[in-house]
């Protein structure tokens, strides 16, 4: 979330945010950010509650698997320690063969 804020993204014209546990304050920057709701010891999850969260894991899945498609690659899995200039065509070339793959 601290890069995330760092970034200075606008997203206030994107329809729906699916986000992690981890942007739990997203939700307050963006109405229409939808992150999982989380339990306490004093306060466990309804049915209707987990229902929701699955149901968000469920849309989110797609994304994370490719983000894991794309850690194979130890550029992305470590620190970037290369010239920030070939960061973008490094990172087109390698979603361009994960693309090449999912054909």
């Amino acid at each position: 979330m601290k890069l995330f804020r760092k970034s200075r993204r606008d997203l206030s014209k994107a329809r729906e945010i699916l986000a992690d546990s981890g942007y739990q304050g997203l939700m307050k920057l963006y109405p229409q950010a939808k992150t999982p709701i989380k339990s306490s010891r004093y306060h466990p999850l309804t049915k209707g509650d987990k229902s929701y969260n699955r149901d968000l894991s469920s849309r989110r899945i797609k994304v994370e698997n490719i983000f894991a498609k794309f850690k194979v690659f130890n550029i992305f899995s470590t620190t970037y320690r290369n010239r920030k200039k070939r960061f973008g065509l490094r990172m087109n070339l390698i979603a361009g063969i994960i693309n090449f793959e999912r054909l």
